[in-house]
């Protein structure tokens, strides 16, 4: 599958590409297996802070992985937020990063200079974005703040986040981030929330975020209909996902549901296929009540 098309045909159908982070090896299994037998498509996919941070161990290491249960019918392979300045606002050498991907097999890649200035951001996507085209991958790239990441949790209380806008993408920088910088689909700020990753906090219960419809339909619009992409899915309410959806949001990252599932069964009994159990069945649910995007490969694919 090209997910570049992919993506476009899903924005075109107002429906959703679910993206699967694997911050644990063991759970990638559990999600492969849960997106074929739900006949749905989905990309499965890795973040730098989650080989740092968790225990993903490296891209090659989820590749790896991802190529044991692989069904091209089904499923992609991406590899999520590297970004320019990380979440410990370190800088980051990034292209080695796409490299390794490329040699690993991955189908899309995410830069991430949403940290940076709108002019440094654009180069630095242009940059990761001429290096995938001519890899045959596709580019994301992510404009605002969409919080939870830095620190150990967000710093504002989430209505006040709300309230303010805060973080949320500008038109009139995505207008020109969609002309100049080359990406096939952008990661957009609209209210959602990461999942906090520091450990003393990372099993909390997200905040239940929601969503700016409109100001999503206006992104889509700024950006001449470039498909959008949701991060920080887990904890949103299912009206604003699927009102989302309808509105120009065509890729959903979703981390913090199966990850709970996954730490909390470990918590409970300390059996790695009782843990891989609880991630299938809770990706099974995802696909099939929350996103309602069961039998997706029969309607995308020709």
């Amino acid at each position: 599958m090209n997910p570049a098309q992919i993506l476009r045909k899903a924005q075109q159908q107002k429906t959703l590409i679910p993206a699967f982070n694997i911050p644990y090896l063991p759970m990638l299994e559990a999600v492969a297996k849960a997106i074929v037998d739900e006949n749905s498509i989905g990309m499965i996919m890795v973040a730098r802070l989650e080989w740092k941070k968790f225990k993903s161990k490296s891209l090659e290491a989820v590749a790896e992985e991802y190529f044991k249960y692989y069904n091209e019918a089904h499923m992609m392979l991406h590899l999520d937020h590297v970004p320019v300045i990380d979440e410990d606002l370190e800088k980051v050498d990034y292209m080695p990063y796409f490299q390794r991907a490329a040699d690993a097999g991955y189908q899309s890649i995410m830069i991430d200079g949403s940290r940076l200035p709108l002019d440094d951001n654009i180069k630095v996507t242009r940059q990761a974005a001429e290096f995938a085209h001519k890899h045959n991958m596709a580019c994301e790239a992510e404009l605002g703040a969409v919080a939870g990441h830095e620190n150990s949790a967000i710093s504002l209380d989430y209505e006040e986040l709300f309230r303010t806008r805060w973080g949320f993408t500008k038109l009139d920088e995505a207008r020109r981030f969609a002309r100049e910088s080359e990406a096939d689909w952008l990661s957009v700020a609209a209210g959602s929330i990461h999942g906090a990753i520091a450990e003393n906090v990372r099993k909390q219960k997200k905040p239940e975020a929601r969503l700016d419809i409109q100001h999503i339909a206006d992104l889509r619009e700024a950006t001449g209909g470039m498909p959008l992409v949701l991060h920080g899915g887990s904890g949103i309410k299912q009206e604003y996902i699927l009102k989302a959806a309808e509105n120009g949001i065509a890729k959903i990252n979703i981390g913090t549901e199966i990850r709970q599932a996954y730490e909390f069964s470990m918590d409970e009994r300390k059996d790695e296929d009782f843990a891989k159990e609880a991630v299938y069945r809770k990706t099974r649910q995802i696909i099939r009540d929350f996103l309602q995007i069961s039998n997706l490969r029969d309607r995308l694919i020709d």
